[in-house]
């Protein structure tokens, strides 16, 4: 294919973002013409990954679509391309991307424009993570990406947006610092940074450990794991809905991502060395920060510490280094970016409304907002992986692949599900049924049509990948058994 799709995919947004900064904010026709502009750039975008998911051939590991310039003298090259892992995290990012623009249009008011434009160069950067074949380009991409989310939570956060927002950003940043100098190690190694050059190549023994270290740090950070997840509670607190959603369902694949496309792929010497400590603290993140979720009050808290420990299963599956966990990792990362999304949307609405998070402010809402009290029910169960639910899939095949490498640790990750179980359900109780107390809630209405249609989206995938996983595995089979079959031969060869 001659036309550069991923770079248009990857510059569409940007763009967009150029445009509406081009428009004037004067006028209420310019105001309105901002929105537009931004929903039809996000929804084309849109559009556009789903037809590129289409013409993807799924029945082989090479890389698609690729696209190659020098950049820096050829010192650096601008490499994009895409396998059975990338293509699905790039329909998640442009689709998440959109619906929180529909959110936006119809809850910011105060620098609409601005925000608009913030969601918007996020985009182009989270899709630019997933597509790029070079360390560099990479590091670019996933460090860039902190720039646009410290703005919408320091500007449209609550209270203590500006301590949220310098932690998420000093955090992130810190974490990624080694990364860097571990990808500048690798071009003096290697003499490249090109990642399909550096699998052919492979990396030095000698040299994994620490370099898997480097990159450990960086990814730890974001995904979170503990004990680094502190920043994680305070940024989706105080950021906007918008932001806490691109947080939860795209931010925190990127690192599960990077696990699976470079601490397994270029590093699987010291991944097979790290894994009792990738085990320990996977579990740790389970069993403590569900107990936590259990104590919260906060409704944004509560999800967040969820998050954690979602995503602790997932590091879980994917270093089992097993067809099941790997395939259940990211179907996990997929479920989660949609099902996070819609339990952070939820919130949203009620707040909008009430301007509270508290969970002891609501009660009896099943009889004020019967819709929202049904598709918030969804995505509830959802998140506890109930069966006929995209969360069930990923949790299933995770535990599978866990099983097969340690009956102990399959058996204690296991209490997770129980604990999701007992927090979810526990959330839904106090805030769905029982009686209206708080007379407020009186005047609530339910939910207007631009909400039903966000919410509706995600329930659609949810429920529907929940009964039917094959076009999930269809696509990421052929890439997974690749990777899997690389690992185990660099396994075998320095034994």
């Amino acid at each position: 294919m001659n036309f550069p799709i991923l770079s248009s995919l990857i510059l569409l947004p940007t763009v967009g973002a150029i445009f509406i900064f081009l428009t004037k904010s004067s006028s209420k026709s310019n105001y309105n013409s901002s929105k537009y502009l931004a929903l039809f750039t996000s929804f084309f975008n849109f559009v556009l990954s789903i037809y590129l998911w289409y013409i993807f051939d799924p029945n082989t590991s090479n890389f698609q679509f690729v696209e190659n310039r020098d950049w820096l003298n050829g010192f650096i090259n601008y490499k994009v391309g895409i396998d059975g892992i990338s293509i699905l995290f790039i329909v998640l990012s442009t689709l998440i991307a959109a619906l929180c623009i529909v959110n936006v249009c119809n809850h910011i008011t105060n620098k609409l424009k601005d925000f608009l434009i913030a969601i918007l160069l996020m985009e182009s950067l989270m899709i630019g993570v997933f597509c790029s074949l070079d360390l560099v380009i990479f590091y670019l991409f996933f460090e860039a990406g902190l720039i646009p989310m410290f703005l919408i939570i320091g500007i449209w956060g609550g209270p203590r947006r500006v301590y949220s927002a310098f932690k998420f950003f000093l955090f992130t940043l810190l974490g990624s610092v080694l990364m860097l100098v571990a990808i500048i190690s690798i071009y003096w190694i290697n003499g490249t940074t090109d990642i399909i050059e550096l699998y052919n190549l492979g990396i030095e023994p000698k040299y994994q450990n620490l370099l898997w270290l480097a990159f450990f740090s960086s990814f730890a950070v974001k995904t979170p794991m503990w004990p680094v997840h502190t920043w994680l509670p305070d940024a989706h607190v105080e950021a906007p809905t918008a932001g806490s959603v691109l947080l939860a369902a795209i931010l925190l694949k990127m690192a599960g991502y990077g696990f699976i496309r470079f601490s397994i792929g270029l590093f699987p010497l010291a991944s097979e060395y790290f894994v009792p400590l990738i085990y320990f603290l996977s579990l740790v993140a389970i069993i403590y920060t569900s107990l936590v979720a259990l104590m919260q009050e906060d409704m944004k808290k509560l999800i967040a510490y969820s998050s954690v420990a979602h995503m602790g299963f997932v590091t879980l599956g994917i270093f089992t280094f097993t067809k099941q966990g790997l395939e259940g990792g990211i179907i996990q990362m997929i479920s989660h970016g949609l099902v996070s999304a819609a339990l952070f949307l939820c919130v949203g609405v009620v707040y909008e409304r009430v301007h509270s998070r508290l969970i002891v402010t609501y009660g009896g809402l099943v009889s004020i907002m019967p819709k929202y009290a049904v598709l918030f029910m969804i995505f509830t169960l959802a998140a506890i992986g109930l069966p006929g639910t995209s969360g069930f899939i990923g949790e299933f095949l995770i535990l599978m692949g866990v099983f097969k490498k340690s009956f102990w640790v399959a058996t204690i990750a296991s209490l997770g599900v129980i604990l999701a179980a007992a927090y979810m359900l526990w959330l839904y109780k106090r805030v769905v049924f029982g009686k209206v107390i708080n007379k407020e809630l009186l005047n609530m209405l339910d939910l207007r049509k631009s909400e039903i249609f966000i919410l509706v989206a995600l329930a659609i995938p949810t429920i529907f990948f929940g009964f039917y996983p094959e076009p999930l595995l269809n696509t990421i089979d052929v890439s997974i058994n690749n990777l899997i079959e690389t690992y185990n031969k660099q396994i075998f060869l320095n034994k």
